[in-house]
């Protein structure tokens, strides 16, 4: 089968790693890290990437000539969960559309949102960090704070800037522990020293988690049991489920 993922970018090494070991050809888009904050943006993101055609080589003309080619693929696979309602709202075209059946990025990192939950219930206030998140976002720690108020203070002056940070600093206080998701990737060491630092920074309790690759790689594999994921067939929609925000329901367009 021939499968296209759709991946923010904070997956990219996991997203990949899943994809070397599918039996199937997969195809990877990422996006840009952050769209979540956007919703509506992240929505329009992943519909363009849904709706374009499906682009190949040209033996005939030769490997450099690109041309769209007439089926589309089997299915197109999200690399993201529900993601700030983001992921609600999509709509299946010419073929099946996969959609974890998760909040957010750490199910998926976790290998099942069961997981998530379970350790979340156990320890609110957890922050997440993970060689994505580090590599592609400016983590809570002393370089963030020195960074941000760097940006306040050239924006907003001295007094503003500082009133903000205090701002920022009540938002912290949710937080009272930085967990490491640990996939064995070679930067795990580097990584893990990050946190740690991080979490000795701002006084909050340190925890490393083995990563699950289970729920990324039924994806790229084609496994799509009902309880973990979504299939919108060809005209049906996605969309949020207000009694329980971490399943998608889907709907005729």
């Amino acid at each position: 089968m021939h499968f296209k993922v759709i991946g923010c970018n904070v997956l990219r090494r996991e997203i990949f790693a899943c994809a070397a070991r599918s039996p199937h050809l997969v195809d990877v888009v990422m996006l840009p890290q952050g769209l979540h904050d956007q919703p509506d943006i992240l929505r329009q993101s992943l519909q363009r990437e849904i709706d374009a055609p499906m682009v190949t080589h040209s033996r005939a003309r030769g490997l450099s000539d690109l041309v769209a080619a007439d089926c589309p693929y089997d299915a197109i696979l999200l690399g993201y969960a529900l993601c700030s309602n983001g992921a609600a709202g999509l709509v299946a075209r010419q073929c099946p559309v996969i959609i974890p059946r998760a909040h957010d990025c750490i199910s998926l990192l976790l290998g099942a949102r069961q997981r998530y939950q379970e350790y979340f219930d156990k320890h609110p206030g957890t922050y997440w960090y993970s060689g994505g998140w580090i590599e592609t976002c400016l983590m809570p720690g002393k370089a963030r704070y020195a960074q941000t108020l760097a940006h306040y203070t050239k924006q907003y002056g001295d007094d503003n800037a500082l009133y903000l940070m205090e701002v920022q600093e009540e938002w912290y206080r949710k937080y009272h522990r930085a967990a490491y998701i640990d996939w064995g990737f070679p930067n795990q060491e580097r990584d893990k020293a990050f946190t740690r630092s991080c979490a000795a920074e701002l006084k909050w309790e340190y925890d490393e988690l083995q990563g699950d690759p289970g729920l990324l790689q039924r994806l790229v594999d084609g496994n799509w049991p009902a309880d973990d994921f979504l299939v919108l067939q060809p005209g049906e929609q996605s969309i949020a489920d207000p009694a329980g925000p971490l399943i998608l329901k889907k709907d005729k367009t």
